[in-house]
């Protein structure tokens, strides 16, 4: 049914719209009632994703009813994937700002961190969780999309690109199909727009099987100081919108399809899946970037999650501005849109950008050298009002901080239970192992899919476009920044998911500190991280018990290793009728290396070099691969873990490194000890003899205690490397000596062949 709403407003002031010379919209146009598409009702707010509490607030905030195409923008807008209402409480808990941080986190679309010689770093991570399910290579590719518009929209250029994906076992055809399409839209994008992808990680347990979780991460670099922000000031400044026309993907993305589990209706919301196009991203990144050099640009943000109706609220309540828009200017793909569907599309490859009046033509230029579309469609205004029109008719009129974070956007407290299933899990079941056994479950560990190698992953993404990459073979990616003489980058992507579900608290604090061990393992100081927040239903006190504990964790931990929070992301409702996910806070760490000609890699470098245990030696199987392998299991408590050994590790295996001390370095994670060894020698086909102290407690060779690190040092520096340890109070303890054919443990022997052939083909064979 559609009707027209007789809602008036007393209109104070002039209004300076304009578009063009055939404007078709007045000053007395503005005085015009709103008109609504169809009657709305609390059912249609509840249709909407709304709840009926939200829908008597927006109400109440507008005095009337909403029209229909202002109840869709409140829903995307008031959706948690928006507005962060269940969430914002705990999140401003975590050290947002300081360090090298030249943004607070949130201000802008990325965290930008100060590496120096006049340059930024801006980096972010985010999920694409829900699409990827429903539709895995285009939900994975606008995945990578969406976040690498992220950097450039700031004025930065992407230089490396990351991700972290979750699936359920290889032994279900589903999760066999969801990673085939995720990795082909991943490695598509990427290669397509020309970014390099030097890193990751992939996890796989039963909990993922639904509801597979894809994380992606992007890095830019640019000037201080020549950054863009998202913001929308100066009034009678031309609103225009670049790049891809307006299509009907995408719709509801925000709302209906990020904020929801997944159930029988999941098939139903593939329309709510976006389409990229990456050849379009190239050349709108190219114009996007002349255009803030131009100077033209006041402003400018991606339209990714809630498309237009995010990137004009956000911009207008960030600058107290408002805006006038006109929807028969957008581009459209299918003439007949709706005022509801152009404002909450979320087509890819388009930008909402400020150009300064009387600058416009400069940016039709500079777009039009780019084979860029830009038009524009409405002005800034000084009100705080968000006004839209469609065919003539007035459909949006409302204040620009009623929608968003901080403003009257709400905001909840949810009810924290600590889980039942605790009192279960903790317990760790006995086993024993006999040492005759350790071959097996080493070659075991190896054929694992969370531990075997992925090079049928990584071998399909481009790692060496544009040039800067130098290393991703060790425990984190490193880049040269060009731009700095001598200068380097390190990224990496952690989180081991099962410490979280164990003990999400600890969890969370050694996600942290793995992504910071494993930056520091190839000489860069960690400084900054950016998170990527992977839940359920955050209605369950459980769940939300897992988040706050895990936001607790990483708080401390960040602030005890000084790697402040630049921003990121909250995925919740990652869950089905049948599986709850892991509680998985994903971490993207970046370290800065000051020379890169004083690196490591993770593999061994020679033979006769001797192999050292850098940390403590801690046993234990709790939470480990070994525990699941053996018993089908996860359980216990988190594996041993220190905060300050961690901090005290981290800052020896630096200096050790920048010394040139020692010739590689491996942290032990996934399988313990006896498992970053033959990851090691198998790296470099050089073997190794080792005499581990206990050897033959099974503990010490699987157990995933934290705080340890694997290194390699020549003869002549042993001594030397022994006593910066002392000095920093760290244990190093000869436990080895790099040479030969064979990986020796006093329990067992594999040849590095076999030992190569379970790491580096288990995965191949499984998906072939």
């Amino acid at each position: 049914m559609i009707i027209l709403m007789n809602i008036h407003y007393n209109v104070k002031k002039v209004f300076s719209f304009r578009i063009d010379d055939n404007m078709s919209i007045s000053p007395q146009d503005l005085h015009q009632p709103l008109f609504s598409e169809v009657e709305v009702t609390v059912e249609t707010a509840k249709e909407l994703g709304l709840t009926t509490t939200e829908y008597e607030s927006i109400c109440k905030v507008l005095d009337r009813i909403p029209t229909y195409t202002e109840l869709g923008i409140y829903s995307v807008m008031w959706s948690e994937h928006c507005s962060y209402k269940n969430s914002i409480l705990q999140l401003k808990t975590l050290p947002r700002s300081g360090g090298r941080m030249l943004v607070d986190a949130g201000e802008e679309n990325a965290g930008l961190i100060d590496i120096g010689n006049g340059y930024a770093i801006a980096f972010k991570i985010e999920s694409h969780n829900h699409p990827s399910a429903v539709e895995p290579f285009q939900g994975a590719a606008t995945g990578v999309g969406g976040i690498l518009r992220d950097i450039f929209t700031m004025g930065a250029r992407p230089i490396a690109a990351l991700n972290s994906l979750r699936f359920g076992e290889l032994s279900n055809d589903r999760t066999k199909y969801l990673l085939k399409g995720v990795v082909h839209g991943i490695s598509h994008y990427g290669n397509c727009f020309g970014v390099p992808t030097v890193g990751g990680e992939v996890y796989f347990d039963n909990c993922y099987t639904d509801n597979p979780l894809v994380n992606a991460m992007a890095v830019g670099i640019v000037k201080v100081g020549e950054t863009c922000s998202a913001t929308a000031d100066g009034k009678g400044n031309t609103v225009m919108i670049m790049g891809s026309s307006t299509g009907r993907d995408g719709i509801h993305g925000a709302s209906l399809l990020a904020s929801r589990e997944f159930d029988e209706k999941t098939e139903d919301m593939r329309p709510t899946v976006q389409v990229g196009d990456p050849f379009a991203e190239k050349l709108l990144l190219e114009a996007t970037l002349e255009l803030i050099q131009s100077g033209c640009v006041t402003g400018m943000q991606d339209m990714g999650a809630a498309g237009i109706c995010c990137s004009t609220s956000e911009m207008s309540a960030k600058g107290k501005s408002g805006m006038t828009i006109n929807l028969d200017y957008v581009p459209l793909r299918e003439q007949d849109m709706s005022a509801y569907e152009i404002m909450l599309s979320e087509s890819q490859e388009r930008m909402l950008v400020i150009i300064e009046k009387g600058k416009e033509s400069i940016a039709e230029r500079i777009c039009a050298k780019w084979d860029v579309p830009i038009k524009a469609i409405g002005n800034v205004e000084d009100d705080g009002i968000i006004r839209v029109f469609r065919h003539g008719k007035k459909v949006v009129e409302l204040p620009a901080q009623s929608l968003v974070l901080g403003g009257e956007a709400p905001v909840y407290v949810r009810e924290q239970k600590k889980p039942d299933y605790l009192h279960t899990v903790n317990q760790l079941p006995e086993i024993t192992i006999d040492p005759s056994q350790h071959k097996d479950i080493l070659l075991g560990l190896l054929k694992q899919t969370t531990i075997t190698g992925k090079s049928w992953i990584f071998e399909q993404y481009d790692s060496q476009v544009r040039t800067n990459t130098v290393s991703i073979k060790g425990d984190a990616a490193i880049l040269r920044i060009k731009e700095i003489d001598g200068f380097g980058i390190a990224l990496t992507t952690d989180c081991n998911s099962r410490y979280v579900y164990v003990n999400p608290y600890k969890g969370a604090m050694i996600s942290v500190a793995e992504a910071a061990r494993n930056v520091a393992c190839v000489g860069a100081e960690p400084v900054a991280i950016t998170n990527c927040l992977n839940f359920g239903n955050p209605y369950d006190p459980e769940v939300f018990w897992q988040f706050a504990e895990a936001i607790r964790g990483m708080g401390d931990a960040c602030r005890a290793l000084g790697t402040p929070v630049t921003g990121g992301n909250v995925s919740f409702h990652n869950e089905s009728q049948r599986h709850a996910i892991f509680p998985t806070p994903t971490i993207g760490m970046l370290g800065l290396i000051p020379d890169i000609s004083k690196t490591v890699g993770a593999g061994f470098t020679e033979s006769h070099a001797i192999i050292c245990l850098l940390g403590k030696q801690v046993g234990g199987l709790e939470a480990s691969e070994t525990l699941k392998m053996l018993t089908g299991s996860i359980a216990g408590d988190a594996p041993y873990f220190n905060l300050d050994e961690e901090i005290r590790l981290q800052k020896a295996i630096i200096r050790l490194i920048r010394e040139g001390m020692i010739l590689s370095a491996h942290d032990c994670s996934e399988g313990g000890l006896a498992t970053a060894i033959c990851e090691s020698a198998i790296a470099s086909e050089i073997g190794a003899s080792l005499q581990l102290p206990c050897e033959e407690n099974a503990d010490n060779l699987f157990g995933e205690a934290q705080g340890r690190i694997i290194i390699s040092v020549s003869k002549d520096r042993v001594e030397l490397c022994q006593q910066i340890a002392d000095e920093m109070n760290v244990p190093c303890v000869p436990i080895g000596l790099t040479g030969g054919n064979d990986i020796h443990f006093e329990s067992c022997t594999l040849s590095i062949k076999e030992a190569k052939e379970a790491f580096t083909h288990t995965l191949q064979n499984i998906m072939s």
